[in-house]
């Protein structure tokens, strides 16, 4: 234990974080947020990167899978579809491009917070270098697009396309899927990969429709009225006032940009971001001469080895990710098995010292006092999300930049016709900037826009009523052949890449065993997908403490970790990635397929 630790009152620092936490907790959970549906559609549903409206002859024709969804998951599952030897494949993407939110998250400011060499998918594939470290957005949809070229997937695309049905056909033993164009596709096999940052929620502040100025998410950033790109440059704000509500991950790196352009900027903060340094730099040419074939896999099992508190000869990534799971030496829910009492103690007291850091380097840059105590967090360091950057808190020495704390309050009060009241004040403005995330925890008819029935029609969403029901998270008694490719009920990693390409691995298997062994589909046993639920549900009770003293965030279902097993954290498999890939390859090298049902 560090002298730093031994200083540590955990019992004044607990009383802090409870206080905190506290005044932002609410009764209504993630029910404080509304769906973008109705007359708050245009939220989500407008496309303003899209060349055309896309119109075209609806399609009818069959296909032996269909992917939803053409981000990470779905690329993923394709590429290693087709190196199985599965080339009759379509992607029906929502959006004009592949790239999932590589594709909607356009914000100046966008980069990934994961270091590029392990977080882009299939660099020595495609021979793609990042330029930076940390790269631009604008930089990993290009690498979208350069795997999509490669392997033939625009060929094989639908885009602006939404997917409203997909209902199992017992008499052909396959899907048959619908979509907003009045296609009538049907597949063997469906994959969905839509991803847990898809669709976009909004906050249901009173008032939210009055709102006469302009407005809109930051997953639908409107360029023709900001001006400027990816990079920043938004010159036609010098004449105008605008709010940005929320301050996490999407908001600490547009509100640099937007303080930079706008006449003034009120940020409306309810819960201050652990924000630690970037530490960006261009990519060293000679260090990319000297990689050797493999490299990159070698790079991704190096970090996902760290994150999961295993033991290595060298830290290969080393940076603030790996640093902040270095000097926690016990448990992060989801990621980690659960660590005896004193190590919990000796982990709480590292934890503790390193927020520390976090609170001392606002203090170091925020001149203003009031405003540094207001941005300092209080919490455990994975209670949110961490944002890495190295402009966010100095953008707070500005004149031009107002930051209003609605701790108090829960929130933003409500909206009017002209501005965001906050704390009984009215903020008249011009634009209004929603950065308030994803449905990534909220009921699961509010994360999927379509229906899914299974067999004797069947909801899927009746069916995990009372929370997700599968086997080692990729698929669900009663509806065969159907396959998700997400984070749920799997092995957790914060390189999102890396589980997504681990789970189309064992998926393309199992689609190869049907056809080897002659069936016409799979589906989990019931007894199976019992265990692996009851797995899910024993492992995530070692984690429920961390969870419940957690100020609310979707890690823990905005305070409901409990309610339905749907926080982001406590549906994890906690033993992490790299034991639940362990588990998979042992899985497959079995050989017997335990726990699926093969219907002839």
């Amino acid at each position: 234990m560090s002298d730093v630790e031994k200083g540590i009152d955990l019992e004044a620092l607990r009383a802090k974080y409870r206080e905190e936490r506290e005044k932002r907790l609410r009764k209504d959970g993630d029910r404080q947020y509304i769906e973008t549906v109705g007359e708050m559609a245009e939220f989500a549903e407008t496309d303003p990167y899209a060349e055309s409206d896309g119109a075209r002859e609806p399609v009818s024709r069959h296909h032996e899978v269909v992917i939803i969804g053409g981000g990470f998951g779905g690329i993923f599952s394709a590429t290693t579809l087709q190196n199985e030897g599965i080339s009759d494949i379509c992607v029906v993407e929502a959006g004009s491009d592949f790239g999932g939110t590589w594709y909607w998250n356009r914000y100046p400011g966008c980069r990934c917070d994961i270091e590029s060499y392990v977080y882009i998918p299939l660099l020595e594939e495609t021979g793609f270098v990042p330029s930076e470290r940390y790269a631009k957005g604008s930089e990993i949809h290009q690498q979208c697009k350069n795997i999509a070229t490669k392997y033939g997937l625009y060929e094989r695309a639908l885009f602006q396309t939404r997917v409203r049905e997909i209902r199992w056909n017992e008499e052909k033993s396959h899907w048959d899927i619908k979509t907003d164009r009045d296609d009538t596709l049907s597949a063997n096999f469906v994959i969905t990969s839509t991803g847990p940052l898809s669709k976009p929620r909004l906050p249901g502040i009173p008032g939210i429709s009055d709102f006469e100025g302009h407005s809109f998410h930051t997953c639908r950033w409107d360029f023709d009225y900001t001006g400027g790109n990816n990079e920043g440059g938004l010159s036609k704000l010098a004449d105008k006032k605008v709010a940005i509500i929320g301050t996490a991950s999407t908001g600490v790196q547009a509100i640099p940009h937007l303080a930079e352009g706008a006449e003034h900027l009120y940020v409306f903060q309810r819960t201050p971001t652990a924000v630690f340094p970037r530490n960006n730099r261009p990519t060293d040419a000679d260090w990319v001469s000297s990689l050797k074939p493999g490299w990159q896999a070698e790079r991704v099992e190096n970090f996902n080895q760290v994150i999961s508190g295993r033991q290595v000869e060298r830290d290969m990534v080393n940076d603030c990710w790996t640093e902040i799971f270095s000097v926690i030496p016990s448990t992060t829910p989801g990621l980690r098995a659960a660590p005896s009492p004193e190590a919990m103690i000796q982990a709480e007291k590292a934890d503790a010292a390193k927020m520390n850091t976090v609170r001392a380097r606002v203090d170091s840059i925020v001149k203003n006092s009031r405003v540094a105590e207001t941005l300092k967090p209080w919490f455990r360091m994975l209670c949110k999300r961490p944002t890495f950057h190295d402009e966010y808190l100095d953008t707070f020495n500005r004149d031009n930049v107002t930051l209003v704390d609605v701790s108090e309050s829960k929130g933003v009060e409500r909206i009017t016709t002209n501005g965001v009241v906050a704390n009984g004040v009215e903020y008249e403005v011009d634009l209004i900037v929603y950065a308030t995330g994803y449905e990534v925890a909220s009921d699961l008819h509010r994360r999927v826009d379509y229906k899914t029935y299974g067999v004797g029609g069947q909801d899927l969403f009746d069916y995990w009523s009372e929370g997700r029901r599968t086997l080692h998270g990729h698929s669900s008694h009663g509806f065969p052949n159907l396959f998700i490719c997400g984070v749920s009920q799997n092995g957790l990693s914060m390189n999102f890449s890396s589980m997504y390409g681990g789970q189309a691995k064992h998926i393309a298997y199992i689609i190869n065993e049907v056809k080897k062994r002659g069936a016409k589909a799979v589906h989990p046993t019931v007894d199976a997908e019992s265990n692996w639920v009851d797995t899910i549900k024993d492992l995530a009770r070692d984690n429920e403490a961390f969870l419940a003293q957690c100020t609310p965030s979707y890690f823990n279902n905005d305070g409901q970790h409990k309610n339905r097993n749907a926080g982001f954290l406590s549906d994890a498999y906690s033993p992490g990635i790299i034991a639940f890939n362990e588990l998979m390859a042992n899985w497959r090298k079995s050989g017997d397929c335990e726990g699926l049902e093969f219907i002839d």
